[in-house]
């Protein structure tokens, strides 16, 4: 008889009624991780969006409501399946650019169908159709600066198809100033709905994530220092070196995972730009900060992976003659961490940098330790050429992660000064 391991690594014979407890014991085990992952956001999002519908559908389901909006209202409906989104910014950066849009080309789509209207024959369409031209064309050049596009592309697009809807109903339709209007007020409706909804309850704020994520890269890269020094010293022989090689282990995950956040970076920072002053986040907040240091994090978690190749090299010293370096690189280790988990931690805690007094003399300490002929030229005498190839390389990374981390720290001590920070508690 066929036999299967449960989720808590017990045996169960392979009948029908075991099957089917097995089944349901592993969907209400996939549920639970779910629910207990960060994906809670994502059900408090969804709920929102359900919760925003019903009420937007009430303009068209309530009889007294829909006499005096009429057909319009699907219009309503429309604005807030577009506009929902996940964070509070997003909401509010594609509402305000659907709003603003939608006023010019409806606008400027009145204008060119009245005008039309008034000359009539065959100058109305020849109007509509050069009207069509000339604004696509301004519209679709402007769109693609990149300044612009990077936070004004939904406008643009939005300011371009109403242009062409109003322009164009407007030969065939009557009152074409009222239907516009009618519509409009009926997006300003879908608009202030997705604000009420996802403004003031539970609202989640892109600035939290990029503030915290920001934080934590400081942490995962301290972490990720330390795993490469511990795999070196772990490493036994020449062939577990060359098994080793190209491992993805966890240190080189988390420096993958600095390197790539580049574009969530920018849109959390484009996001947080958008949004109202909450908790200790003001206006005018230097969002463009995060994404420097973000740049310099990167810069940092390149030069890591680097330095764990070539830690990992088969031309790397015999552990025999590691061990003859492991104090000085426990002395490189401890202060690195150190200070990364320190600097990670002020800007979580929106402390002032103190890079002066305590970050500075030790990353000197460092730089004079690492300095030509460095530590690890000092411990052995007489090495292969290639092993002291290896031995410099790993001493002229280090070093390099040294001048980094310096500049890091000095972003953050910027950072901490135009966003008023406040200033660290010193232990007496």
């Amino acid at each position: 008889m066929s036999s299967t391991t449960t989720s808590n690594g017990s045996k169960k014979n392979g009948d029908g009624n075991d099957s089917s407890f097995s089944w349901f014991e592993g969907f209400a085990s996939v549920f639970k991780e779910i629910c207990n992952r960060s994906d809670k956001r994502r059900i408090i999002h969804s709920i929102k969006v359900g919760v925003a519908l019903v009420l937007v559908s009430l303009l068209y389901l309530v009889n007294s409501m829909f006499k005096q909006i009429g057909e319009n209202a699907m219009w309503a409906i429309m604005t807030v399946v577009v506009m929902f989104e996940l964070y509070a910014g997003a909401t509010l950066s594609k509402g305000i650019n659907r709003g603003v849009g939608t006023l010019i080309g409806g606008g400027m789509g009145c204008l060119a169908a009245v005008l039309a209207a008034e000359n009539g024959g065959i100058a109305k369409p020849t109007i509509v159709v050069i009207s069509l031209f000339a604004y696509g064309t301004v519209a679709t050049y402007y769109r693609m600066v990149p300044n612009i596009k990077k936070r004004y592309d939904y406008g643009f697009m939005i300011s371009i198809l109403t242009f062409n809807l109003v322009a164009v109903s407007g030969v065939r339709a009557e009152k074409v100033v009222e239907v516009a209007r009618d519509r409009l007020a009926a997006i300003g409706m879908g608009f202030i709905l997705c604000i009420f909804v996802n403004l003031f309850i539970f609202p989640i704020w892109a600035s939290n994530d990029l503030h915290f994520s920001t934080s934590s890269k400081f942490n995962k890269l301290a972490n990720s220092i330390q795993g490469c020094f511990d795999e070196y010293f772990k490493l036994g022989s020449d062939k577990e070196i060359h098994d080793k090689v190209g491992d993805g282990s966890a240190s080189i995950l988390a420096c993958k995972i600095v390197i790539n956040s580049k574009s969530n970076d920018e849109a959390l920072a484009n996001h947080a730009k958008w949004e109202p002053w909450h908790g200790k986040f003001g206006l005018y907040y230097p969002w463009d900060k995060y994404l420097e240091i973000g740049e310099h994090l990167r810069e940092l978690a390149a030069t890591i992976i680097s330095l764990k190749g070539c830690l990992q090299s088969p031309k790397q010293p015999l552990p025999l003659k590691r061990q003859m370096l492991k104090g000085q690189c426990d002395d490189f280790l401890l202060s690195m961490i150190w200070i990364l988990n320190e600097i990670g931690d002020t800007i979580g805690k929106m402390e002032k940098c103190q890079t002066k007094l305590s970050i500075n003399p030790k990353l000197q300490l460092l730089k004079l330790q690492l300095s030509p002929p460095g530590p690890f030229s000092c411990k052995i005498e007489v090495v292969e050429t290639d092993e002291n190839l290896a031995i410099l390389s790993s001493n002229f990374l280090m070093l390099e992660i040294v001048e980094k981390v310096e500049i890091l720290a000095a972003k953050v001590e910027e950072l901490g000064e135009i966003a008023n920070f406040r200033a660290t508690k010193m232990d007496v």
